[in-house]
């Protein structure tokens, strides 16, 4: 109190005032640097995904493959609706359990979005894309020349501290396994409606973490590249 009564007495009330408001205007710019998106990026409420139709499963176990050429033709809010609910969407609402499984009901592994206007993440829950990155990143998200033309990039996220009392060695298995099953509901999903896609193991992973500013006990697993094939 003292330090502060000798600050207002030798400098005036105005200018500690002025000091201050520079102060919370230089820390609010660092926790919006951090947080890494823009205030211009809105969540995304995604439509409803179609759940009925579709091709038969064994016509899709037959029809699945990987692409590596796209068209730079968008997907529409449904498609991508569609395409994330596939893979890691909530198939029963009364327990919150997903279209993929995951080791002791986790749900370690968060899907980040990639478009040309920014990078979201993928609300199951609340079927949204949060937005996370006002920048389009496509190019860094692997090391193929497709990535960055590409209207979809999906990186899969695992969050370690979801995965209680398990050494490292474990939670990278884990998360990779069940990365893989989200991964092949995509593929099978494209495959049902006319996409291409390819899940990626080259990918930069320190690099694309401080891109997306992840915490600590958030690793990049993989990435998927999702589009129309290319003419």
């Amino acid at each position: 109190m003292l330090f502060l009564r000798k600050c207002v007495n030798d400098w005036g009330y105005s200018s500690i005032v002025m000091i201050i408001n520079r102060i919370v205007l230089v820390v609010s710019l660092q926790i919006i640097a951090v947080l890494g998106f823009s205030q211009d990026m809105d969540t995304l409420k995604l439509p409803s995904p179609q759940l009925t139709g579709g091709k038969p499963l064994m016509d899709l176990l037959r029809e699945r493959k990987t692409t590596r050429a796209f068209s730079t033709k968008e997907l529409s809010m449904q498609e991508l609706s569609n395409l994330l609910w596939a893979g890691a969407g909530i198939s029963r609402p009364e327990s919150g359990k997903r279209t993929a499984p995951s080791a002791n009901n986790w749900q370690e592994v968060e899907i980040y979005v990639s478009l040309k206007s920014g990078v979201y993440r993928y609300d199951a829950l609340q079927n949204s894309l949060i937005p996370v990155l006002a920048e389009d990143i496509r190019s860094k998200t692997g090391q193929q020349d497709f990535v960055g033309g590409a209207p979809v990039n999906l990186i899969y996220v695992a969050d370690y501290s979801k995965m209680t009392n398990r050494p490292e060695a474990m939670k990278f298995f884990y998360s990779g396994t069940d990365t893989g099953f989200i991964s092949e509901n995509i593929y099978l999903y494209c495959a049902s409606a006319g996409l291409a896609t390819v899940v990626r193991g080259m990918v930069n992973r320190e690099e694309l973490k401080t891109v997306l500013k992840l915490s600590p006990e958030k690793n990049v697993v993989f990435a998927q590249t999702v589009g129309y094939p290319a003419e």
